[in-house]
C-alpha cells in the first residue's frame, strides 16, 4: 500500500529489534544450552506472542489496553514474576547443573518449555504492547483507508525483521555453545543469565513506581 511509510518504518523497526532485551537474551541463552534447533523453536514462540499483540492492535484493542493503567499494571507484574522465575531458574542451574540434551520425552519437554518461555516473556511484556500500539500507527495513514490492513502489513513486516534479528542472536548463541565449554563455564553462564533476568525483572518492577 502506497499509504504506508516503509522508508521510515524499516530503520525504526530494525533498530528496535536489535536492542537487547529479555526475548533476545532468552534466545541467545537457549542456543547456548540447548542448541540452535531448540532455540529456533523458541523464536517461533516469541513470534507467536508478537502476532497476538499485533492482532490486538489491528483489532483496535491495543490502544485501549495501552491506555488502561489497570491492564498495563497486570501485564507488568505478570512479566515481572515470569522474568524473576526464569532468573531464579538460571541461578538454580548454576548450583545444580543438569544435562538438557536427553532424547525422547525429555527432549520434547525441553522444546515445549523453551517455546513456552519465549511466548510467555513476549506476551507478558507491556513494552511490547506499547511498542506495537505506538509504533505501527505512526507509519500508516488512517485517511487513506484500509487502516487495519496497513497495521497488519506493518506488523507482519516487523515479525519478519524480528525473525532475522532473532536468528542472528541464536547463531551467536549456537557458536558459543558449540565451543564445548566446561561445566564450570556453563555454571557461570547460568549464573550470569540468571542475574540478568532478575535485573530485568527489577527494572520492570521499578518502572512507574
Amino acid at each position: 500500500m502506497h499509504a504506508i511509510n516503509w522508508v521510515g518504518f524499516f530503520p525504526a523497526a530494525v533498530l528496535v529489534s536489535l536492542i537487547p532485551g529479555a526475548s533476545q537474551l532468552l534466545g541467545l541463552n537457549n542456543a547456548v544450552h540447548h542448541g540452535i534447533r531448540y532455540a529456533l523453536a523458541g523464536v517461533g514462540g516469541r513470534l507467536a506472542s508478537f502476532a497476538v499483540l499485533i492482532a490486538l492492535v489491528v483489532a483496535g484493542l491495543g490502544a485501549t489496553l495501552a491506555a488502561s493503567a489497570t491492564a498495563l499494571t497486570v501485564i507488568k507484574w505478570v512479566g515481572v514474576v515470569y522474568l524473576a522465575w526464569i532468573g531464579i531458574g538460571g541461578l538454580r542451574r548454576a548450583w545444580r547443573p543438569q544435562a538438557d540434551s536427553s532424547p525422547g520425552p525429555v527432549a520434547r519437554a525441553i522444546r515445549w518449555r523453551v517455546v513456552g518461555n519465549e511466548f510467555a516473556v513476549g506476551i507478558s511484556n507491556p513494552k511490547a504492547l506499547l511498542l506495537f500500539a505506538a509504533l505501527l500507527p505512526q507509519f500508516a495513514d488512517e485517511s487513506a483507508g484500509g487502516f487495519g490492513t496497513q497495521l497488519a502489513l506493518l506488523g507482519a513486516a516487523y515479525v519478519g525483521i524480528e525473525l532475522v534479528v532473532g536468528l542472528g542472536y541464536v547463531a551467536v548463541g549456537g557458536l558459543i555453545g558449540a565451543t564445548g565449554f566446561s561445566a564450570r563455564t556453563s555454571r557461570r553462564i547460568d549464573f550470569g543469565s540468571g542475574v540478568c533476568f532478575l535485573g530485568m525483572a527489577g527494572l520492570l518492577a521499578a518502572e512507574g513506581s
